[in-house]
């Protein structure tokens, strides 16, 4: 199934070619959204493109899709839903099952796709592949029909970093074939960000102890597709970590791509009201807390980050989902509402980019999720992190004591953050000025990158020229 939708024009966008690029992200909220972005501004060069998602994936995005965007012209952008392999009971959270699924039926698909394509009379044929570094199937497709291929990374430098450092580390004997730090040290992987500790591999997996050799064996070939790959596109500046770029030399950095009001593969629907409640609050003054598509709480610490909000006294909007609290749907303390009353706004999702963007926004309370992080990093907010899995904690590491735009926080020894800590961090937070200058900082160095003439515009644009040959 195929569906068009509309984005709006750009004054520089060049005229169309006959480059065709086919988009493949891994089906989650978390990939999709960058994906999308991309999207948007490839077309904004011209660029024929078509993105392929899941049935499930397009039937949770066809809201957002479909609102009507006065004033906007049609953008060549096809989205192609195909089936994921699973069936309507079956749980699409669960990573392993879906990957081995979705992997196995994705390369008929792409093949057929690619084939009808080149078969139209009235688009050009598919000319280059951008997949998710995760997807071995599609780029291996793409090397069998001889297409050009590129990678598209959607996590941050560090993370990169530690995955294309991988082999040298495990003939140097510091991780073993399993993933297993062989010693109890730090790992300096560059010079600008900090060092890694073996609780921050991205295969850690602390709640499945059974996944994490195989989490470790995906993030191997992980590493040999990307150096494969004619481009490894990345969603970051430059001056996030200049180091990276020297590890191999197909590295774009082509970020912050930020979706700018077009549609970006929201799974839920966006409560637009969280707008025009924060034209009511003062400058600088709200807590925007949001941690991200998967994010799940106890009830027990659901209630002490609900607590700890109420006892920090200042205005804050709140993203829960339906599903944030393990088992059953949240449960608030007692008389929580009716105590913080105006204060405080609840919602299930948020207009992130224009939330994080708002004048009255003071702080982000955060995951860390690299979505996340680099927008909060786009509009200079200072970030709270709280991670939960995967490459969120290396990323709080890289806000924390690399760029220093952030503070973490601490768990209790009974494994909980308490409501103190908190509120104890807020004030850190929100008190300090060095922080705040360092936020500001890289919100400059983001926006120069993206105006002509900037490092990430440059690349871009050279990444186009190259697909055009």
């Amino acid at each position: 199934m195929e569906c068009r939708f509309r984005t709006p024009s750009r004054s520089n966008s060049s005229s169309s070619t006959n480059a065709h690029v086919l988009l493949l992200p891994f089906p989650s909220q978390g990939h999709v959204a960058p994906f999308m972005k991309l999207s948007h501004k490839l077309t904004d060069l011209g660029i024929n493109v078509t993105l392929m998602i899941t049935e499930f994936i397009h039937k949770r995005m066809i809201t957002e899709l479909t609102l009507p965007r006065p004033g906007e012209e049609v953008h060549p952008i096809g989205i192609v839903a195909v089936p994921d392999g699973l069936g309507p009971e079956d749980n699409r959270g669960d990573v392993n099952k879906l990957s081995e699924s979705f992997f196995r039926i994705l390369p008929g698909h792409m093949e057929d796709l690619i084939n009808k394509v080149s078969q139209s009379d009235g688009d050009a044929k598919v000319t280059c592949v951008i997949a998710d570094p995760v997807m071995v199937s599609a780029l291996e497709v793409a090397d069998k029909m001889r297409i050009k291929k590129a990678t598209f990374f959607t996590s941050s430098p560090g993370v990169l970093t530690m995955i294309l450092q991988l082999p040298k580390l495990i003939e140097a004997g510091i991780i073993n074939t399993k993933g297993t730090a062989t010693k109890n040290e730090k790992i300096q992987l560059s010079p600008t960000l900090p060092p890694l500790s073996d609780a921050e591999f991205i295969w850690k997996c602390p709640e499945y102890k059974s996944m994490e050799e195989i989490v470790f064996q995906c993030t191997l070939s992980i590493d040999q597709n990307m150096r494969t790959s004619n481009w490894i596109l990345c969603n970051w500046f430059n001056e996030l970590d200049p180091s990276v770029e020297c590890l191999i030399p197909n590295i774009l950095t082509i970020g912050p791509l930020l979706g700018n009001g077009r549609p970006t593969g929201n799974f839920w629907p966006q409560d637009l009201t969280c707008l025009s409640w924060l034209d009511t609050q003062s400058p600088n003054s709200v807590i925007y807390v949001s941690f991200g598509s998967t994010s799940i709480f106890s009830q027990q610490q659901f209630q002490e980050l609900a607590l700890g909000l109420e006892l920090s006294g200042r205005p804050f909007l709140w993203v829960v989902r339906a599903d944030a609290t393990d088992g059953v749907s949240p449960k608030y303390p007692e008389m929580f509402i009716e105590k913080v009353g105006n204060l405080g706004k609840i919602i299930e999702w948020a207009p992130q980019e224009k939330v994080l963007a708002h004048p009255s926004v003071l702080c982000f309370f955060t995951h860390c999720g690299w979505n996340s992080t680099i927008e909060g990093i786009s509009m200079g907010v200072p970030l709270l992190c709280w991670p939960y899995l995967s490459d969120q904690f290396y990323n709080r590491s890289c806000v924390c004591d690399g760029w220093k735009v952030g503070l973490g926080l601490d768990y209790d020894d009974n494994g909980i953050i308490t409501r103190h800590e908190i509120k104890k961090k807020l004030d850190e937070l929100i008190g300090s000025d060095d922080i705040r200058t360092n936020a500001l900082k890289l919100k400059e160095q983001a926006q120069n990158n993206l105006v002509e003439g900037g490092s990430s515009w440059k690349n871009l644009e050279q990444f186009v020229t190259q697909i055009m040959l």
